[in-house]
């Protein structure tokens, strides 16, 4: 029936539940598992999770390294949550902010053998919902049953795999005339994913040629530099940059993706800009909160692209990754336009990581 929710569905009701410390339930097969993320867990609902299993820690092979555990499979680290600690173990297990202060929360009963696809999936929903990437798995002889007793969402794997691995469909929404100072024949177009996720925006500047290479920015959103005039990136004056050098020329379009801090969300941004106040690089950062060194998926843009009629890009970027990402996704690029503005005495540091550790050409 077209009323109940679709898994796009879903999926977006679990990234809610998990913001909100909603437990969820993961189905593989015959393999069940409550699931909830360890930033949002209360020490409530950990009671009730232990009266159904034995919790099991899902932590990324990035943060199981900075801890010294063991990630036997592979891309992830499964722990036993001890009888005697609780949900303080737990959020400093997740959280690197007090690892320098206490840095030895072992030792570790590290799990190892059997199937990790639910622990797979939990962790990639939380990071889905820009939380940290640290979930509590507890498998349930009984999941459905207790799931459909309480009312919690369920995610059968076999259904909600195909939908994690691929880019969500784009639907534009909207679109309006918006004179700026870079040009006043401004156009904004809204577009909205399916799954649910931020909406992203193309800034279309005068009327370029569709059978022409358009001069094109993918460029990440940045609360802090865009709008907060940040000295610690060089966002803000790339952004103005790029709509300048667009009005001037008279054509161009700047695709304003929603994926702020590289696709790990603002607040775990904020995250690694505290560990970089203790010293560390923005890619080590990222390491020690669970991440990789970039999150984002740029074939949000080259969707983008396809849907406004352009085929082909002259990239306003130092990053050649977005360049493989474009060509990868069918969409041409003829040039690599450079865009090196804004560096200052706060953001060296982090200019050369980015070049150093990331291979962009600054």
């Amino acid at each position: 029936m077209s009323l109940a929710p679709s898994i796009i569905e879903r999926l977006a009701r679990a990234r809610g539940d998990l913001r909100m410390g909603v437990p969820i339930l993961l189905c593989n097969g015959a393999e069940q598992a409550l699931a909830v993320a360890v930033e949002t867990l209360t020490a409530e609902r950990l009671i009730d999770l232990r009266a159904l299993g034995l919790p099991e820690l899902a932590l990324t092979a990035r943060r199981a390294e900075t801890l010294k555990a063991r990630a036997y499979d592979g891309d992830l680290a499964r722990l036993a949550l001890p009888s005697d600690l609780g949900v303080d173990w737990l959020r400093a297990m997740a959280d690197p902010a007090d690892d320098l202060r206490m840095p030895m929360k072992g030792p570790f009963q590290c799990l190892r053998g059997g199937d990790v696809s639910l622990h797979r999936a939990a962790i990639r929903l939380a990071k889905s919902a820009h939380l940290l990437p640290a979930a509590l798995v507890v498998p349930v002889a009984e999941g459905a049953a207790v799931a459909a007793r309480l009312g919690l969402t369920m995610i059968a794997l076999a259904d909600a795999s195909p939908e994690l691995d691929r880019a969500s469909p784009l639907n534009e929404v909207v679109a309006a005339r918006l004179p700026m100072v870079a040009t006043e024949q401004g156009r904004v177009h809204i577009f909205r994913p399916e799954d649910g996720a931020e909406e992203h925006y193309a800034i279309e500047i005068g009327q370029p040629d569709r059978h022409q290479p358009v001069l094109a920015r993918l460029h990440s959103a940045c609360f802090t530099g865009d709008v907060l005039g940040s000295l610690k990136c060089d966002c803000g004056p790339q952004l103005r940059a790029a709509l300048a050098q667009m009005g001037a020329e008279g054509a161009g379009v700047l695709l304003y993706l929603n994926q702020e801090g590289r696709g790990i969300g603002l607040a775990n941004k904020m995250r690694a800009y505290s560990l970089q106040d203790q010293g560390f690089d923005t890619v080590e950062a990222n390491h020690r909160l669970g991440f990789e060194d970039d999150e984002r998926d740029f074939r949000l843009g080259a969707g983008i692209l396809r849907s406004m009629g352009f085929g082909a890009v002259r990239l306003l970027t130092n990053n050649p990754r977005k360049i493989a990402m474009m060509e990868g996704q069918g969409i041409r690029v003829t040039e690599r336009v450079p865009l090196k503005v804004g560096e200052t005495a706060q953001n060296r540091a982090y200019l050369a990581t980015k070049a150093a550790k990331s291979g962009h050409l600054l």
